[in-house]
């Protein structure tokens, strides 16, 4: 059955909700909905443990929430990202569809919604999310960008090229040790990102309107959370404080933070890459780029850096993203956020986007790339600055001196340096270029 064809689920609140933010077009994140239904299948439960929701109704709630947690009804939640701060609409939305789906005699608010407030529920599903999307996809993608780097580290250990800083000719280096940084990088990320996630799986469930827990039994939060732990094998905490947890959504910030670093980083690596790539006979030309598809319309055997590309859109998108989710963690006042749609749609954006893009680097580019042996030797020949290693020899200024007539005339280096009067077993012990580029200049 067609969404157009299938029975209206929602009520009143949720057609009011549509009718007040004709905004976007884009309903909240289909995870949130999700971990909504996750939340008040385990409240059902453990309120007709605590002999609060009768025995009866509770399996029929706690069977209609699952339902929507295994993204059943997914478009009966038709509700604009862009409405009230603080979730209510969703909550309401959610409340509505698993009551109907429960059947007769089953309350929205009274009985889906007992025990909660939209100002615990809702961020609660927001935080368990973003921690599940971290966790299940993002991490994973990360472990695979960074295994495919190690491999190419490993490949090009011994290919000596040159070393460029302010994109100037610099000190011979390994394209191997270029890759290894990337992929130290990606490790980094990933390391900043679990390091976000304890904070994240504080969930501040059991608080209701304001913190206090006011019309929640006092059990209630700490056995919620125990079944959404054992169901979805997270690690589900209790926040450190509860007005802390209602107050402001710092957790959520500081995840974001950790995805602009590795924004930052991806950037880093997509453009060396696209560098590298450059040419074949005009660029620097040091690597071959895995060739996926026509690169012009009008100019025939024309390849482009199509993957790198699309990191970097991606990396651009998160920067903007975080903008926006650090001025709405800002927005928080007193006791509650009220711009957390928002830090939801663009956190779990960024997160779904991070991943894809990592896994898209990870097959279709670095997995695929080849070093180009001969531009690589070339460069590393070319390089002016290899003359640092005569410093220990010759002095700097004797050096520059040989650089600076070399740069001129075009001539080698080898060349003006035998002429300014360096012997050739010294120049030769000097100019190793595989031992200077780790670093052993003796």
């Amino acid at each position: 059955m067609s969404a157009a064809q299938r029975e209206q689920l929602w009520g009143g609140e949720t057609d009011k909700a549509v009718a007040n933010f004709p905004i976007s077009g884009e309903p909240i994140p289909v995870p949130v909905i999700r971990w909504l239904g996750r939340i008040k299948a385990a409240a059902a439960l453990v309120n007709a443990e605590l002999g609060l929701l009768d025995a009866d109704l509770a399996p029929r709630i706690a069977a209609a929430a699952d339902r929507v947690a295994t993204g059943e009804f997914d478009d009966q939640f038709p509700i604009d990202v862009f409405q009230t701060g603080s979730g209510t609409s969703s909550n309401m939305n959610a409340n509505e569809v698993i009551a109907k789906l429960a059947g007769a005699g089953v309350h929205p608010n009274d009985h889906v919604n007992m025990g909660q407030s939209s100002n615990d529920v809702f961020p609660s599903a927001v935080h368990l999310a973003a921690l599940a999307e971290a966790s299940h996809d993002l991490l994973p993608a990360l472990e695979g960008l960074e295994a495919a780097l190690c491999a190419k580290a490993a490949e090009f250990h011994d290919v000596v090229k040159s070393g460029r800083t302010h994109l100037m000719d610099a000190v011979p280096v390994t394209l191997g040790q270029e890759f290894s940084g990337y992929a130290a990088q990606v490790r980094l990320g990933a390391r900043r990102v679990r390091g976000a996630l304890p904070q994240v799986s504080q969930i501040p469930l059991g608080g209701t309107a304001t913190g206090t827990g006011l019309n929640t039994h006092p059990e209630f939060a700490a056995r919620v959370r125990a079944k959404l732990a054992e169901s979805s094998g997270l690690s589900i905490s209790a926040p450190e404080d509860p007005f802390e947890a209602q107050g402001n959504r710092d957790a959520l910030v500081e995840l974001s933070g950790a995805l602009k670093v590795l924004a930052v980083s991806l950037t880093k690596i997509a453009n060396d890459l696209a560098l590298m790539g450059s040419g074949p006979r005009a660029g620097i030309g040091e690597i071959f780029l895995p060739e996926l598809q026509k690169g012009s319309s009008i100019m025939p055997g024309k390849v482009n850096p199509v993957i790198p590309e699309v990191t970097l859109q991606v990396a651009a998108q998160v920067v903007g993203n975080d903008a926006a989710i650090t001025l709405a963690g800002s927005q928080g006042n007193f006791e509650l956020n009220v711009r957390v749609p928002l830090i939801a749609r663009n956190l779990l954006e960024s997160i779904r986007l991070l991943a894809a893009a990592a896994r898209v680097l990870d097959q279709k580019c670095v997995a695929g790339i080849r070093a180009n042996l001969a531009g690589c030797e070339r460069s590393a020949e070319s390089t002016l600055a290899a003359a640092t290693a005569l410093n220990p020899y010759i002095g700097y200024d004797r050096a520059t001196e040989i650089v600076k007539q070399a740069a001129a005339s075009g001539r080698l280096l080898r060349e003006v340096a035998y002429e300014q009067g360096v012997d050739e077993e010294t120049y030769n012990r000097a100019m190793d270029l595989r031992r200077m580029a780790q670093g052993n200049l003796d």
